[in-house]
This record gives structure tokens, sequence and C-alpha cells, in this order.
């Protein structure tokens, strides 16, 4: 007998089935509990309790998913702001959970995430994309959704692409806020652009405080303007833009996802509401088509009979509602996969939080989940395909292919230009058809459809203005005695012409942006100012920059910056153009009347030597005088032809004395043979 009740006790320690093969892994409970955290009456919030208590019950229909088990889900409403929205949450967690989807609200993600770091509980969030919340620091908080980082990286792109260089951020003034406009910063500075302006707002901002920080904000240089808050009180921004002309030519509005967020959700939006954002250009979390897809919003009305979202309108399906419904899904693969491995639900208590047993929170009734690093590891490990396409983790434990479509609003509804995707940029096909084909981010392969901005115009804003209360360079001009065409104060003014003044203002007309400028006379306006000194002052801040002609010397190219020259230095020849009418007798122009009396004169005395060379010996020069003349002026006239042909690269004053120096030497040589 005692023999039986030993092997009895060694089956049940080593698992042996009946039918004698061993196995390790526990029984599966007929349920496991797990929680969601969220604001029931919120634009997201309303959306996914729908979304994740369908996804709930698609579950536990599928017997395969988790092998008869079901999951039993506690909704929390997380309506309360602040510490009272971090107390309800700590609360909440008290419940033996094993996982928790959501929070929805970054600022309580931060709080919450310290304690599921300590109870080993995940928290899975569809909405809280704050992108510091996916360091490692909270290794068991999962972004379900798309990482604000790449939102940023997109809204980046867009500024680089119409070849803007500063924005001014308008956000709400928490970690949320303040961590997403720092990751716009640091995408923009890798494109050598800038955020000119931060203007915060307080998360319970009244329309009084965004009427002061917008009349601040038209004051300023950009008018390229990102709105990066929270669908509660982003329309009243808009609105009171509006109010305040903002919403006119010149002005560029990009907005992250709660403004496409918003017109999903509560579409049709009021009319006034419309005409506040048109022209707006706005981001969404890009899900590809699919057949899962369509079918869920196909379902979606039925889901959603007798909710309404706006007035009477019916609620309409953001991808944050697509994004809740894939988390429980993939909860779900994770938990499936925990049972799999081995995995037991049991919780221990938490001996540093039993002390302080007593306290109205209850602290100590806060449980570890033992099995809880396992089930996070099979959360990051799962890969499946769902209604927002493929749900996979990166090693930085963000979903791959992370890409945003980007909407312009028009009129009484949205235009899609274009997409965003972190492996191809912008183009105009849906990101997924560039997964197969080698990444290409030349600027030639960036592409977005036509925009209507705001104030109704299809042309592209230069995108700043000159602003009202920007700091002026002080630019010195030397008050210069001589040379006073190159640069001098009009008299009696505060004007400054002159070529160097010229130059300069067309070089600032040609720069891309504004650059307000105001011009200082140098000197007393009797002397001649030290420019050597000019330049040490601006080296001491008194001064920015000097426009003058500023001689280029050694010792003042160590000191400051210069320009490329555009006036040459040296000696040069100024002579009058005149035009002159060519002909056939163009060859006489060279020669003026004193030349010809000097050419006649030769003419004579060589005809007068060639005649005393050569009458004595050649009976070509005897007879009558008149056939002697005729003799002399032919020969005269070879001999200057010969002698033109000889000294034919000779400007025309030196080969007449080159004629008369030949026929001298001919003559004395004939003296010295006779």
């Amino acid at each position: 007998m005692k023999t039986i009740w030993i092997l009895v006790l060694v089956v049940f320690y080593n698992g042996i089935s009946l039918n004698g093969v061993a196995t390790n892994v526990p029984a599966r409970p007929p349920f496991v509990s797990i929680g969601a955290l969220l604001p029931f009456n919120s634009t997201i919030g309303k959306v996914a309790k729908v979304a994740i208590q369908a996804a709930v019950d698609d579950v536990n229909a599928d017997p395969s998913i988790l092998g008869g088990t079901k999951l039993r889900i506690k909704m929390q409403n997380a309506d309360k702001s602040g510490v009272l929205g971090i107390i309800d949450a700590l609360k909440f967690m008290e419940t033996d959970t094993v996982a928790i989807v959501g929070p929805q609200s970054s600022v309580t993600a931060h709080a919450i995430s310290f304690v599921a770091n300590e109870l080993q509980i995940p928290l899975l969030s569809y909405s809280s994309t704050d992108p510091t919340l996916s360091s490692p620091q909270f290794p068991f908080f999962v972004m379900t959704a798309r990482n604000d980082l790449y939102q940023m990286a997109a809204i980046a792109e867009i500024v680089d692409y119409y070849g803007w260089k500063e924005v001014i951020a308008i956000y709400g003034d928490d970690e949320y806020g303040r961590n997403g406009i720092a990751a716009l910063g640091d995408k923009l500075a890798e494109r050598r652009c800038k955020i000119s302006f931060k203007a915060p707002l307080t998360p319970a901002a009244t329309r009084e405080e965004i009427t002061d920080l917008l009349v601040k904000v038209a004051l300023t240089e950009s008018r390229i303007l990102v709105v990066h808050t929270f669908s509660s009180w982003g329309p009243v921004v808009f609105s009171v833009a509006q109010y305040l002309g903002m919403m006119g030519p010149g002005y560029v509005w990009i907005t992250t996802n709660w403004l496409s967020t918003l017109l999903e959700t509560d579409s049709p939006l009021p009319a006034g509401t419309l005409d506040d954002i048109q022209g707006v250009l706005t981001l969404r979390m890009y899900t590809p088509d699919s057949e899962l897809k369509r079918k869920f919003v196909s379902r979606w009305s039925t889901l959603t009979s007798g909710t309404t979202a706006y007035g009477s309108n019916p609620m309409g399906l953001s991808t944050y509602g697509l994004y809740a419904y894939d988390t429980v899904w993939l909860l779900a693969h994770a938990i499936n996969a925990f049972f799999d491995q081995g995995g037991n639900i049991s919780f221990s208590n938490d001996s540093r939080l039993a002390a302080l047993r007593g306290g109205s929170l209850h602290l100590d009734a806060l449980n570890i989940f033992n099995g809880g690093n396992l089930l996070r590891q099979n959360i990051l490990q799962v890969n499946m395909t769902g209604v927002t396409g493929k749900v996979k983790f990166n090693p930085d434990g963000n979903l791959i292919h992370p890409a945003y479509d980007i909407i312009n609003v028009i009129g009484n509804g949205i235009r899609r230009i274009g997409y965003w995707s972190n492996y191809s940029g912008l183009s105009v096909v849906p990101p997924e058809t560039l997964y197969s084909r080698p990444p290409n981010r030349s600027s030639s392969s960036q592409k977005l459809h036509g925009v209507i901005w705001p104030g109704q115009t299809a042309q592209k804003p230069r995108g700043w203005v000159y602003p009202e209360n920007g700091r002026h360079l002080r630019i010195a001009v030397p008050s210069r005695v001589s040379y006073c065409e190159f640069v001098s104060q009009v008299p009696g003014t505060d004007k400054f012409a002159g070529y160097c003044i010229d130059v300069f203002t067309a070089a600032i007309n040609l720069l891309p942006y504004a650059v307000p400028y105001k011009l200082i006379p140098y000197g007393d306006g009797v002397n001649n100012p030290s420019c050597t000194e000019l330049v040490r002052l601006i080296t001491a801040g008194v001064y920015d920059a000097a426009i003058g002609d500023i001689a280029i010397i050694t010792n003042r190219t160590k000191m400051v910056d210069f320009t490329q020259p555009y006036i040459e230095s040296g000696l040069v020849v100024v002579a009058p153009v005149k035009k002159r009418n060519s002909s056939a007798w163009a060859f006489l122009q060279p020669f003026t009347g004193q030349m010809w009396a000097v050419t006649a004169l030769f003419f004579i005395i060589v005809g007068a030597v060639v005649w005393n060379l050569e009458h004595r010996l050649n009976d070509d020069f005897r007879g009558p005088p008149r056939r002697q003349l005729i003799t002399i002026l032919w020969q005269v006239t070879c001999n200057i032809i010969c002698s033109l042909i000889d000294c034919s690269e000779m400007v025309p004053p030196h080969f007449i004395f080159s004629i008369f120096f030949q026929i001298l030497s001919q003559y004395l040589s004939f003296l010295i043979y006779i």
C-alpha cells in the first residue's frame, strides 16, 4: 500500500500523464484577468473602450487563441488628471492583473511605469507615445502604437521638403508636450533647421491665455507653426488664430495626429470649426489596407450603435481604435506563449511595500506578478498580423515600419497628399510598396501632391516675415570724407547710399529668410575713420558687422571674416569707346594729316637718295627730266612695298622710319664702296 502511494506522489511530482508522456506544463486557468485604464469620454478613450471590448470578445470567441482560457477585463475610467489620476491608477493596480492596457495619458504613464517596474506588470499603451517612455528606464512599458519620435521626424522632413528653416512650436506644457517638442528640435537640427520660438500652454489653458500667447507668436519672424497638443483645447488654438488673422495667406500650420483623430472620431465637425482649420496639414498613423481592417471597419457601426460622438453624429473609428484592438490581440498571443512555456499566474507580496501597511492608499495591497518578466519577453516577441498591419517589435521596443499619412484639410473633408515612412521618407505611393526596393532618401525621390494652404492659396508660403520684436543687427558704416561714391550718409537723414550699400542690399534680398538690421554711422564725418579700429570694435561686440570700402589686409583678417572682394584693386585704364563705321578705306584711319605729311616728305627724300645713287651708273635714270622723275617714283614705290612686306608686323609709325633707315644704310654703303 505504501508503494502505491509513493507511486502516486511520483506521478504528480513529475507530471506523468495517463498516456505515459512527461510534461511540466501546468494546467491553464479558466480565466486570465487583465485591466484597461482609460478615460471613457475622451476623444481617444471612447473609441478605444469599444475597440478593447470588441477585441476581448473576439479573442474569447476563438478557443484556439488561448487554448480554452478566456480573458476577463476590468476597465477603469481614468478621467481625472494630475495627481488624482495617478492615485486612481495606483488603486486600480491593487487588483491582481497580469497586464494593463493603457494608460492613455503619457503623464500618468510616466508615474505608474515606476510602479509597473516594481510589480513586474506589463503596461501596453496604444496612445501614450511620449518618446522617453520607450527608454530602458521603463522596461515594463510597451508602446503598441507609433512612437512620437517618428512623428516628429515626419514633420521635420516636411519642413525641409518645402525649404523652410525655422518653425514655432505650440504645445502643452507637460511631459508629453515638452518631450515631443524636444524630439522635434533634434530632428530639425539633423536637417539644419530649428525651433525659433517655443510657445507652451498649460494643459488647462483658457481662451485668454491662448490669445495672449498667439499675439506673441504673431510678432515673431517665422510663419511655420507646429501644434502638438490635445484634441480637448487644440481647436481653441485655431479659433483664436482665425480671430487674430493668423489663418490667412503666408501662414503654415502643421499639427500632430491629434487633429486627424478629432476629424475621424467626431466627423463632421461644426462648420465654424472646419472654417478655422482650412489649409492645415496634419498627420495620421498609417495603417495599410487589408481584409482584416475592412471587416473590422464594416463592424464598427454595429459595435457603436446607440453611441454618438458629437451631437447626434455617430462615433467614427480612429487609428487609435485600431491600435487598441490590436493591443488586446497582441496580449492574447503573448499570454498563450507564456502558458506554452510553462508560465504560471501567481502573485507574491512585496516586502518593501509591506512597511507601508495601514496607509490610506493601501500600497501594501500591491502584489508582484511572478511571471511578469516572462510575459514581457513574450509580448516583445509577438509576430502577428492585425488590423493595423504587421505587428512586430524591433530591438528598441518600437513597432516596425513606422509610417504616417500626410493630410490636408480642405473644404468639408480631408485630402491625403502623401505618405511618410522611416524607410523611404516622403512619397505619394503607399509605404508597403517600397519595402521591397532599396531605400532611397535622395531629394529627387521625395514627393508630395499639391497643398491648399491657409487663405485658399496653392502657392507655397515663404515661411517668414520681418519680425516686429526681433533684435536688429548693428552694422557700422564708415563716415568717410573721401571716396563718397562707395559709401556715404545722406545729409539730414539716417540713411546711407553708395556702391557698397547697393551690394549689401542686393545680397540681403537674395536670402531666403529675414535679416533685420540697422545701419550705424562710424566716425565724426570730418576725418576718415580708422578701419582697423572699426574691425576691432566688431570683435569686441560693439557692432555685428560693417559695410564699406574696407581693405582686406593681414592683421584685419585675423580678427574678422571678410566677404569675397567685389572690387578689383590695382591700376586700370579708362578709355571712351567710339563706334566707327567699317569700309574699304578703313586702313587709312590710323593715319592723321601730320602722318601723311611726314610720309610725303620721306617719299621725296627717298626718291632723291635713289636718284643720286642710280643716275651715274644706271641708264634708266638718265634722259629727259620727266623720264627720270617717273623712274624715281617707280623705284621708290617698289622699295616702299618691299619694306611694307618686311615690316608688316610693325605699327604704322615704325615702318616709315624703318624704310628711311634702310635706304640711308644702302646709300652709306654705296659711298663707302666708292
